[in-house]
């Protein structure tokens, strides 16, 4: 499929994200019908929707923009705005909502000028979790407000990708709290019973791919709870996505409490094991992160002389 003559893809380098592992095209579309226009960068590694579109790829990439210009006809961006009016009514984080509503434009926004919220990563991460689609400059010069290292971000009218449980897999209620009682309340990072645990899955999002997704039975078994989860507070659940996300971007494994100890591998993701998918699972063996308790276990016979 050719690439539809009413759109620009700039020859430029992609644009990144590092701090979230995003990565963007520049485009502009053209809508001569209406006298309209639109130039801004279309995510196309986007793991939150599942968009990973290889640089190499070129013809799934030219399938991907003109199904974006589609949805961003102006002609369809009244019932867009009232599709999401009516999701947002029933929202009772009016932070979040506020700053959806500036966003909701389709333009950019400089957020040193437009949004001024001191948790504005947070709510902005919130609003990809809810499946739209934003891209982030990050380390922007803004000719307005004169900032040399602000952010500013467009968000793309287009169709959500609607999610839940984490953003990534999906769990219905009912599951998440038998996962919390399988594995027993305990925090596996602090190895203690908490009420403030939440499940994590132990191979990170960032390398999945869309065969790595899957629906949680709530016929899932306890062992297979056992094998997938582990129990994580908030807090290290972000932190451990942080040392995921360095790794994937570095391939220098993570480590707790700054001791360099792996059962398996070094501290250096094995070059021989894919980036993303099923079988990069294997890559993450090993690591502390991947099994806190697992980790433990085999830390703790090393100290005792009991390591094979």
């Amino acid at each position: 499929m050719a690439l539809n003559r009413n759109i620009l893809l700039y020859n430029e380098p992609r644009k990144k994200n590092t701090k979230a592992s995003e990565e963007y095209v520049h485009a502009k579309f053209y809508y001569p019908e209406v006298g309209k226009e639109w130039d801004g960068w279309i995510p196309v590694e986007y793991r939150r929707t599942g968009v990973s579109i290889p640089a190499e790829n070129y013809e799934e990439l030219e399938d991907y923009l003109n199904r974006v210009y589609i949805q961003m006809h102006p002609s369809l961006y009244e019932k867009w705005v009232d599709e999401q009016n009516r999701l947002w009514s029933t929202t009772r984080s009016v932070e979040t909502k506020e700053i959806f509503n500036i966003l909701k434009d389709g333009n950019w926004h400089c957020r040193n000028c437009d949004i001024s919220n001191p948790n504005f990563a947070r709510r902005v991460q919130d609003i990809k979790e809810m499946g739209y689609t934003i891209a982030t400059h990050i380390n922007y010069h803004c000719p307005v407000c004169g900032n040399k290292r602000s952010t500013r971000l467009i968000l793309l009218p287009i169709k959500r990708v609607e999610l839940a449980g984490n953003g990534y897999e999906t769990w219905s209620p009912t599951l998440r709290a038998r996962i919390i009682r399988v594995l027993g309340s305990i925090d596996v990072y602090e190895n203690k019973f908490s009420r403030n645990c939440l499940p994590d899955h132990k191979f990170s999002e960032i390398r999945w791919d869309d065969s790595t997704k899957a629906n949680n039975p709530e016929t899932m078994s306890d062992e297979e709870i056992r094998e997938k989860f582990q129990l994580l507070t908030n807090q290290r659940n972000q932190q451990k996505r942080e040392v995921c996300r360095n790794c994937f971007q570095t391939g220098k494994r993570g480590t707790i409490y700054g001791i360099p100890y792996y059962y398996e591998g070094t501290e250096n993701w094995d070059p021989a094991i894919p980036q993303k998918g099923k079988n990069a699972e294997s890559g993450c063996i090993g690591c502390p992160w991947y099994d806190i308790e697992e980790w433990r276990k085999h830390l703790l016979k090393v100290l005792k002389g009991e390591a094979d």
